[in-house]
């Protein structure tokens, strides 16, 4: 459990299902209100009120699409609007497309960056200043193992989560005297609705399927580190363990892990 948690509203963005649902989940249980926003509002609504009934918790929802940057700029502000404080902010929302770069989509391509990027800086603009006024608060950045070790057919994604990564630490080093924490999180694959998407084929979830994480237990390792100071989690340890022999040794890593890399 985690006692900071209790009675503190906490904005959640792709929060429908994976890990945001449970994220949302672990702050109810911990006695705090979730914030959630998603697409689907039939789904928001559901875990709302399940939420609402098993913690005896308020939980309210905002039905938006993130891709849509007025949308992510309207919704924050009726979201700020109707709280009177943000006390964090866990950016989830993401997408991914696994294919190689010359045969992705525009269109692909550019919802990864206004998912992944856009999105998240907006919502960060928006609510940041919030959180500035008031003395305190927690960002918490969803990044990607693969914004530290990028492998083939995951340009655009990789791309994608070293921006989150680069913004994080600015970030954070930008807030750290004005009571604002801030963490990146950065998981290797996780066994949600993500692969739907990136991989439609399902080959590289069965190459990865024993050793992905599960959504679950990531989420309570989030919320367990809400409202405490910490600079980044990195699951699993053994990829975050690579990710810093490549950081050492790029050419021999990219070497050895070849056939690992292209699984995808």
């Amino acid at each position: 459990m985690n006692p900071f948690v209790k009675d503190k509203k906490v904005l959640i963005t792709g929060a429908s299902g994976g890990i945001g649902q449970y994220i949302a989940i672990h702050v109810a249980r911990n006695g705090g209100s979730p914030i959630l926003v998603a697409r689907s509002a039939n789904k928001l609504e559901t875990i709302a009120n399940i939420l609402e009934e098993k913690f005896n918790v308020s939980c309210h929802w905002y039905q938006a699409d993130l891709n849509r940057d007025t949308e992510s700029k309207e919704i924050s502000e009726q979201i700020l609007a109707e709280h009177e404080s943000i006390d964090a902010l866990i950016n989830n929302a993401g997408m991914g497309i696994f294919d190689y770069f010359a045969e992705s989509e525009w269109q692909d391509i550019n919802r990864m960056i206004q998912l992944n990027i856009t999105s998240l800086l907006r919502v960060t603009h928006q609510v940041l200043p919030r959180m500035i006024e008031q003395g305190s608060g927690h960002i918490v950045n969803i990044a990607s193992q693969s914004g530290k070790m990028a492998t083939p057919k995951s340009a655009v994604y990789a791309a994608t989560k070293h921006a989150v990564l680069g913004f994080t630490n600015a970030l954070r080093l930008e807030t750290e005297h004005q009571g604002i924490l801030v963490t990146g999180v950065n998981l290797g694959p996780v066994r949600t609705g993500f692969f739907d998407q990136a991989d439609p084929t399902g080959a590289y979830r069965k190459a990865v399927d024993p050793w992905m994480l599960d959504a679950n237990r990531v989420a309570h390792r989030i919320v367990k580190q809400l409202f405490r100071p910490g600079r980044e989690i990195n699951l699993p340890v053994w990829m975050e363990a690579g990710s810093k022999l490549h950081y050492q040794f790029p050419g021999l890593t990219e070497k050895l892990l070849n056939k690992q890399f292209n699984k995808k």
